[in-house]
């Protein structure tokens, strides 16, 4: 960073990325600072500046004595441990000190208190809300919403057809030729352990799910117009049930309200849809498997007279973007129902999926919302088969 750039940030005021500070003496407060923006982003706290962006500066002495808070706070204050990098710099008005902290790689960090902090404009908030934090830990790598145990299930909540259909397709045995206990199956499964479901074999196996977790469904509406706000729909329906069971209806609730096209077919041919099923089979995996479990709402499609939407809850994990996803990279959010899904559901787990809709369809719009918290996709119905 130079001076000329320097001279800009302070004019141009605080900011998510860059916070300005008289004076540090403290060092759970300078930790704290240095937490909220490795959880954040990264950024730059400028010392020797108040926070109108006047330079007041500072002696050698100053620079001495901040650089041995720094390195106290950075490695005996924040947990895990982090590496910020400092710059002196000499401007008309005096000396600052500049504390580069770059956007961590293990969050969530906390200060010596056990606090997590996070940027909020720019100022710093402490975050206190269970889903809030539990998300973090998932997007470090710490914890797994398909784990969670669910509490009063058991085996018995099973569908035994449909396990025993999948240990067959998947080992070519019978659940009775494997002669193991069923729970010593589910625990190699990782579908549960201590006599209890996870969230992962309650709701890829389970006879019922919703009766444990309500909300983990998906919700289809038609409405007969471009706009959600009208009253007019079509057709609606609320699918419950294991993730395959959820697949195949939402499929066939999108494909059954689909026009179909000639596209130079014989007249007494079905006709093609005027969206291809592939695409529509790669996007509605996706939703399944890689939503964020944390989330207590469903999936929801709504279909249009111009468009598609399927919204899941949580936006794209860690710092995978929307480029990237059309690309063909992909961030395991639940890594034990993405493995089983390989042999229930039209999914490979090699973030193929997105690329291959794209090839077969190109009128598809992907939104990150981070701030609503969900992901949609957006797939254009062709203008001239629409009523």
């Amino acid at each position: 960073m130079n001076i000329q750039q320097i001279e800009t940030i302070l004019a141009q005021g605080e900011d998510s990325q860059h916070q300005f500070k008289r004076n540090i003496t403290n060092v759970d407060a300078f930790a704290a600072e240095l937490v909220a923006f490795a959880n954040t982003g990264g950024g730059h706290l400028i010392i020797g500046v108040e926070d109108s962006g006047n330079v007041t500066g500072l002696s050698r002495e100053d620079i001495a004595r901040l650089n041995q808070l720094l390195s106290n706070a950075a490695s005996q204050h924040v947990r895990p441990p982090l590496h910020p990098t400092t710059q002196n710099m000499t401007l008309e008005q005096g000396m600052i000190m500049v504390v580069s902290v770059p956007e961590g790689l293990n969050k969530p960090y906390m200060d010596n208190q056990a606090r997590i902090w996070v940027k909020a404009g720019a100022d710093k908030r402490h975050v206190t809300a269970r889903e809030e934090i539990q998300r973090m830990f998932q997007a470090g790598g710490l914890v797994y919403a398909e784990e969670t145990l669910i509490l009063d299930s058991s085996s018995k909540d099973l569908h035994s057809l449909l396990l025993g259909n999948y240990i067959q397709h998947r080992y070519g045995k019978t659940l009775d030729e494997l002669s193991l206990p069923l729970e010593q199956v589910i625990r190699s499964l990782k579908l549960g352990k201590d006599g209890a479901l996870n969230l992962a074999g309650l709701l890829l196996f389970g006879q019922n799910p919703q009766q444990f977790r309500p909300v983990f469904m998906v919700k289809a509406v038609y409405i007969d117009g471009t706009n959600i706000a009208s009253q007019h729909y079509r057709d609606s329906e609320d699918i419950e049930g294991p993730l395959i069971n959820q697949y195949e209806r939402a499929l066939s609730f999108i494909t059954r309200n689909l026009h179909r096209l000639q596209a130079g077919q014989g007249v007494n041919s079905l006709g093609k849809l005027e969206i291809p099923e592939i695409a529509l089979q790669e996007v509605l995996v996706n939703a399944l498997i890689h939503r964020d479990y944390f989330i207590s709402a469903p999936i929801r499609i709504l279909m249009f007279t111009d468009r598609v939407e399927i919204i899941s809850p949580g936006h794209l994990p860690n710092h995978l973007t929307i480029e990237q996803i059309r690309f063909g990279l992909s961030n395991m959010r639940n890594p034990i129902i993405a493995s089983h899904a390989t042999r229930q559901m039209p999914y490979r787990g090699l973030g193929s999926g997105i690329p291959r809709a794209l090839e077969h369809y190109a009128f598809i719009q992907f939104i990150d919302d981070r701030a609503g918290n969900q992901f949609k996709v957006i797939m254009q119905r062709p203008k001239q088969d629409n009523p």
